[in-house]
């Protein structure tokens, strides 16, 4: 996977864990056999954090919460393939690092991308979570539903 202006949203800490998310993601499709289940516990280390990050400026702005739920599902997804693959199915781990690119560029560019705007246009600030602009609790969705979490065939 690379990173592209595509992936950029300006919002200064997003890009920069998106970076770090695509640099993780290169390691564990880089890996082999032997350290295939280290990479994937640092790359799902990351994106816990990632995603912990997002779902408190989430919280802290009423943000619709089927961004979170996707943020659930998809951990959900890594950590049973984790075990699997820790049991010796390599051949899921593989299948997921297949898929993670297209679910990440549609999630970075789609919720994430409304998330970056939203938190611009309230005027975010995402050290202290506070925002400049009262904030009031979003009467829909997100605005069409949920993109498809990843999702990973047997």
């Amino acid at each position: 996977m690379e990173w592209t202006e595509e992936l950029q949203l300006g919002l200064a800490p997003m890009d920069a864990v998106h970076q770090e998310f695509v640099e993780l993601y290169n390691q564990l499709a880089a890996a082999d056999a032997t350290g295939f289940v280290d990479a994937m516990d640092r790359f799902i280390a990351h994106t816990e954090a990632h995603f912990d990050m997002e779902n408190r400026w989430m919280t802290a702005t009423n943000f619709p919460g089927c961004h979170k739920a996707e943020h659930e599902r998809v951990l959900t997804v890594m950590h049973d393939i984790r075990a699997r693959v820790a049991s010796g199915d390599m051949v899921l781990g593989r299948r997921l690092v297949e898929e993670l690119p297209g679910w990440f560029e549609n999630h970075a560019t789609g919720m994430d991308a409304a998330l970056a705007y939203y938190l611009e246009e309230i005027k975010f600030d995402t050290e202290s979570c506070t925002a400049a602009v009262e904030t009031a609790p979003h009467a829909g969705g997100c605005g069409g539903g949920c993109s498809p979490a990843v999702t990973v065939a047997d």
